[in-house]
């Protein structure tokens, strides 16, 4: 079973201004990104247990001061956040269609595309993390020469002790083209530790036919400990040289799908920080995944944070 240094952890990718519908034309901002979602549900989650730092890079703003100020009140770590004079955060909006979202995004300038310009300040940032944790995203908005920035950072830490989780989260319209996700992802493969897949991005991407197929890829990968996320089918679980399959218990009452897979993330991450078993992780992400898709927004109100022993 894949353990930890320390239940340190550091999240590392984009986060942006959401734009959300309130009703006739009106919006509420707020913050959003998939890694980011991940890190601060787990703050929230851990509850001074731990450190939970966010890696991205921001402007120098009202609205980056607004951000990494509302970070800081939540109890994240904000200094591996560094700051670019040029560009701000990148925006998106909202449309809803009954409980499914779409997006427009505005990001082709964000901050974040730069976020590995110290690569010293990322090693440095990643020093003392038990647990460092990417996704597919973060990699795509970087440049093919700042992704081996931050492969090497990550390599390094791995060298250090730090365990690597990554979830896949493919969206091609991010990437220059297929080749160029099927290039990269072995590459971050070889740096993870731990895999939160999700199967329909495996079966669009790699054509996968089972979840099974899925673990059996990430283990030729190298990597030790894989959950395959799969809606509201089962997970499948590969630790210890093991598979396990775990159902989803079914939720009603859902309102709003986004952030399920951040949410199943921030969960089982939790959890295993905490020392639970992978099979104990997958409920707990499940628990984290179920409260989100029963609200709106990809962030769930603090009150609602589901408790962790």
């Amino acid at each position: 079973m894949v353990d930890f240094k320390s239940s340190n952890m550091i999240s590392v990718g984009e986060a942006m201004v959401e734009l959300a519908p309130m009703g006739e034309g009106l919006y509420k901002r707020g913050f959003a990104g998939d890694t980011f979602n991940t890190a601060w549900h787990i703050a929230q989650a851990l509850h001074g247990r731990a450190s939970v730092g966010f890696a991205t890079r921001v402007g120098m703003d009202r609205i980056s001061d607004a951000f990494v100020a509302e970070l800081a009140d939540d109890g994240l770590d904000v200094s591996v956040i560094t700051r670019d004079r040029q560009r701000t955060m990148g925006l998106y909006l909202i449309e809803l269609d009954g409980v499914e979202r779409s997006f427009h995004y505005w990001r082709d300038t964000s901050a974040a595309r730069g976020l590995t310009a110290d690569g010293g300040a990322l090693a440095q940032a990643f020093g003392g993390a038990g647990l460092i944790h990417l996704s597919g995203i973060t990699l795509a908005i970087l440049p093919p020469a700042d992704r081996e920035i931050l492969f090497a950072a990550l390599a390094e830490a791995r060298a250090n002790g730090a365990r690597v989780s990554f979830d896949p989260n493919i969206r091609p319209r991010l990437w220059p083209s297929m080749d160029a996700v099927h290039l990269t992802i072995p590459q971050v493969l070889a740096l993870t530790d731990i895999a939160l897949p999700s199967f329909d991005d495996e079966v669009a991407v790699w054509g996968d036919t089972s979840p099974e197929d899925t673990l059996a890829r990430f283990a030729a990968a190298g990597v030790a400990e894989v959950a395959v996320k799969n809606g509201a089918g089962p997970v499948s679980v590969l630790a210890d040289g093991q598979i396990r399959t775990l159902p989803t218990p079914e939720v009603k009452g859902i309102r709003d799908t986004t952030g399920a897979g951040d949410g199943f993330n921030a969960g089982y991450l939790s959890a295993r920080l905490l020392g639970q078993t992978p099979q104990m992780a997958v409920l707990a992400g499940q628990r984290f995944s179920a409260e989100v898709i029963q609200h709106l927004g990809a962030r769930l109100p603090r009150a609602l944070i589901p408790s962790l022993p």
